[in-house]
């Protein structure tokens, strides 16, 4: 058995339909992880999913906010975002790129579509930090599509390793506190894809395209798969009868107190009313 090989998959505990909502300046989206999940999928806080070609739904983007205590993840499969901060990052991101942003102890930042018409698409992700990263400086790095670590398996399945490592394959960004796994999985019809999870890691699998069986049950598109904890699994064997596009996160949970006010997600309740004094007075960033 090859050292990549999973000798027991997780099962899938629950599916979960995302509920369609909108933000900033009235971004239509699909909020997947939403605030009762955070305890279940520790260190994970929140998975938005948008995608439309009408610009309507996108076009005013998400205009200046302020974010403190976690890290963001945006993935864009189709499209162009423009990035500014108050921390003096700036960056553009297009299609097949990610931005990975550390708000720390806090950073005002917006995000505003750079087009017209056409397709937008994509993810975002929360994570959280723990209690002695949360007032930590601010951090950003936007990667290109030609810099995210990219592989093939011998059956022919793409993976791109955005976070972690998956068959040898060191991803983009790597974090010792919450150690998440991040992979875009394109699994052509009839193949499979194997993954090892460590078993106290909290677990889920996000269909964008197709479907996928995992544990003999199928998982349509646009849904969530909590995986289960099984404490005899090693990690997670996905499989695809039709072709498909998966997302795979997982990550070490910190197992700390959760206490989130809207764009801030402290410890405390004390720390929340801290970050809107702050905010409030011009200290955030």
């Amino acid at each position: 058995m090859s050292s990549h090989q999973v000798r027991q998959s997780r099962s899938i505990e629950r599916q979960v339909a995302g509920k369609p909502t909108s933000d900033g300046a009235g971004v239509k989206l699909t909020r997947v992880l939403a605030q009762p999940l955070q305890r279940r999928l520790d260190p994970f806080l929140m998975l938005d999913a948008f995608g439309s070609d009408n610009p309507d739904d996108y076009i005013a983007g998400f205009p200046d906010h302020p974010h403190r205590g976690f890290e963001t993840v945006t993935y864009m499969i189709a499209g162009r975002m423009q990035h500014k901060d108050s921390a003096g990052h700036e960056g553009l991101l297009e299609n097949g790129g990610v931005q990975w942003m550390t708000a720390g102890r806090g950073v005002i930042h917006s995000e505003i579509p750079q087009q017209e018409a056409g397709v937008m698409e994509g993810f975002q992700l929360w994570l959280n930090l723990p209690a002695s990263d949360k007032m930590s400086a601010p951090w950003y790095r936007d990667f290109s599509a030609a810099e995210l670590p990219r592989f093939e398996t011998e059956v022919g399945v793409g993976v791109t390793v955005i976070a972690g490592t998956s068959h040898g394959v060191a991803g983009a960004v790597t974090r010792e506190a919450t150690a998440p796994l991040y992979l875009d999985l394109h699994l052509p019809a009839g193949t499979r894809f194997e993954q090892q999870i460590p078993a106290g890691h909290n677990a889920f699998v996000y269909v964008y395209r197709g479907e996928v069986r995992i544990g003999g049950e199928t998982l349509p598109a646009q849904r969530m798969g909590i995986l289960a904890n099984d404490a005899e699994a090693d990690g997670v064997v996905i499989e695809a009868a039709g072709a498909a596009k998966v997302l795979l996160i997982a990550g070490r949970p910190l197992n700390e107190p959760i206490a989130q006010y809207g764009p801030f997600v402290m410890n405390t309740d004390q720390e929340i009313y801290q970050a809107l004094n702050d905010f409030r007075d011009g200290r955030l960033a």
